[in-house]
């Protein structure tokens, strides 16, 4: 009969069952001694509740452990940054506030350099892969700009400033210029307002290649992706303003010209007017007093400290023989554009016009003079100065992003929407700038 046979097979399944669980249990009891006998000889063996304690207390641990580790590391960076503004605050008290004497040797940027224009000549010689002229005529140019080394006092100062470099690498990039973006003061007593002097001066001489160097100030941004400043204008000029020689010379206006954005060609002559243009800008008693000479003798100029704006023109207006010939003062288009006249405008600049002109009707440049997006306080209300640098921005940024196809919804908001469906022909797409891409290749534009 089959029956013993399967029953004996049962029951010898059953023992290697009973075996294999004696075998898990014996296993568990050498593990459960070896742990009490650690736990005993580190003298941390407590009653069933307190060993129920520290159970419950590593459960909580575990689940809780990731929000305190990140809590823990909020407090870390908190402290961390308290540390950074007490050290920053210790170096600026140890660093002594100098103030040169009115009655000493006049301010210098620097050792007098007298052969600028033979020493590059040669230099320029000896390196031809470094022309100061590139192949398509157009000089070499490096775009100048730059920030405090600290943080902004407003905290949305900091993402402005980066909108304003990254229009300005933008603008650089599609026109083959340079760029330069500082963040030290090279000269302690050279700051706010002067402070682009000694590092203008430092790149004339380190960069010989350099045929112009364009200074343009944080709070001015391109509006104008398109146009070209005409620089074959300029063959007979070393200094290029955005300006009017009636109200400079005739009027004596302190704001007949701007200093916000201007061009200064890498040459003898120009080393000869920073040195000439510097000494009202040592801070303290020096440039208070200049700041009150500025003011009797400029129209309209307040009472404050001298700035360098009013010192270029007077200096233009007590030696114009010395230096006007070789100043020209642009106003064919907006080297510098007051943001007040053009911002409010734009939208029907975008229905009447087109980019590449570069005047009123669309300005090169959109200067934000009186705004302080770095700071708390400026000559108008902050929300008014961000609400319209985010417009202008975002004005210069649709000609870029209209080169992938994509344009900002408004001129008021960060979102983008698609301008024209997607190609199997993409080289033969033509932006609106008069790009053809790729790469990069700008048409020629008209000069005024």
């Amino acid at each position: 009969m089959p029956f013993p046979e399967v029953f004996s097979g049962r029951r010898v399944r059953q023992m290697q069952r009973a075996f294999q669980n004696a075998k898990v249990t014996v296993l568990c009891l050498f593990v459960t001694v070896m742990v009490l006998r650690g736990t005993i000889g580190a003298g941390k063996f407590g009653t069933p509740g307190q060993d129920l304690a520290e159970i419950r207390e590593h459960l909580i641990v575990g689940r809780r452990g990731e929000p305190h580790r990140v809590l823990t590391e909020v407090s870390s960076a908190i402290d961390s940054n308290a540390t950074a503004k007490a050290v920053e605050e210790e170096e600026e008290r140890d660093e002594p506030e100098v103030e040169r004497d009115p009655n000493g040797p006049p301010y210098s940027l620097g050792p007098k350099i007298s052969d600028w224009d033979e020493q590059r000549r040669k230099w320029l010689k000896k390196n031809p892969a470094f022309p100061n002229f590139l192949s398509n005529g157009r000089p070499r140019i490096l775009l100048v700009t730059g920030s405090a080394p600290k943080a902004c006092e407003n905290p949305v100062g900091d993402h402005l400033l980066l909108k304003s470099i990254k229009n300005k690498i933008d603008y650089c990039r599609i026109h083959g210029i340079e760029i330069f973006y500082n963040m030290a003061h090279l000269d302690s007593e050279m700051s706010g307002f002067w402070a682009k002097l000694p590092l203008i001066r430092k790149l004339m001489l380190a960069h010989p290649e350099m045929e112009f160097i364009w200074w343009m100030d944080s709070d001015a941004m391109f509006t104008d992706m398109a146009f070209e400043p005409p620089y074959e204008r300029y063959k007979d000029h070393n200094f290029v303003m955005h300006g009017w020689d009636e109200l400079v010379y005739n009027r004596k206006n302190w704001i007949g010209l701007n200093t916000g954005s201007f061009l200064l060609r890498n040459c003898q002559w120009s080393l000869d007017i920073l040195d000439a243009w510097a000494p009202m800008g040592p801070k303290g008693k020096i440039r208070m007093d200049a700041g009150k000479l500025l003011t009797g003798f400029l129209t309209g100029r307040p009472e404050f400290e001298a700035d360098d704006q009013s010192a270029i023109v007077y200096l233009l207006i007590t030696q114009r023989q010395k230096w006007g010939d070789k100043v020209y003062l642009e106003s064919a288009y907006y080297l510098h554009g007051y943001w007040g006249i053009l911002v409010d405008k734009y939208e029907e600049m975008i229905e009447k016009y087109h980019p590449g002109l570069g005047d009123h009707r669309w300005p090169l440049v959109t200067h934000f003079v009186g705004c302080k997006p770095c700071g708390k306080f400026g000559d108008y209300p902050v929300e008014q100065c961000l609400k319209q640098m985010e417009r202008a921005y975002n004005f210069g940024d649709n000609q870029i992003l209209q080169i992938y196809g994509f344009t900002h919804k408004n001129l008021s908001s960060r979102k983008v929407k698609r301008t024209r469906n997607q190609t199997d022909r993409p080289l033969e797409v033509k932006d609106e700038l008069g790009l053809l891409h790729p790469p990069f290749k700008a048409v020629k534009l008209p000069s005024s």
